[in-house]
């Protein structure tokens, strides 16, 4: 079976989380965009619908995490190469994201960050022999 993941997340003001995204080299989609959501395309099978927060609400039937003080999830994102790790995080921190924690464990490299609206995303690199 082949799927597709479509992840929704709340954010607060559209313009700014699709130019947040385009700056780290993710495609908006605009043929998937109203006023309450937007679709950012980040491989062939993998999009982000961002979603007003009333919009949210309404589909979920339940309130939006308050990303301050709660992680809804930790969003990972996988690369080809170690050094594409620090290239995406460092284009998200420029973008106005925050920096996370970094981790090395030899045969896995990572590091994290809070987008706009205080999603946690990882970004990781794993030698390929290690997966094996």
């Amino acid at each position: 079976m082949s799927v597709k993941i479509f992840v929704n997340l709340p954010i607060a003001d559209q313009a700014k989380s699709i130019a947040f995204f385009e700056a780290l080299g993710f495609r908006h989609n605009p043929k998937f965009t109203s006023e309450d959501s937007t679709c950012i395309v980040f491989g062939d099978d993998v999009y982000a619908m961002l979603i007003s927060h009333e919009f949210f609400k309404a589909t979920s039937k339940r309130e939006v995490a308050d990303t301050a003080t709660t992680a809804e999830a930790v969003l990972a994102l996988g690369v080809d190469r170690r050094d594409e790790v620090d290239a995406l995080v460092d284009k998200a921190v420029a973008a106005g994201g925050r920096d996370g924690e970094t981790q090395d464990h030899g045969f896995m490299y990572g590091r994290g960050f809070t987008d706009l609206d205080g999603h946690q995303w990882e970004v990781f690199w794993m030698d390929p022999a290690a997966a094996a």
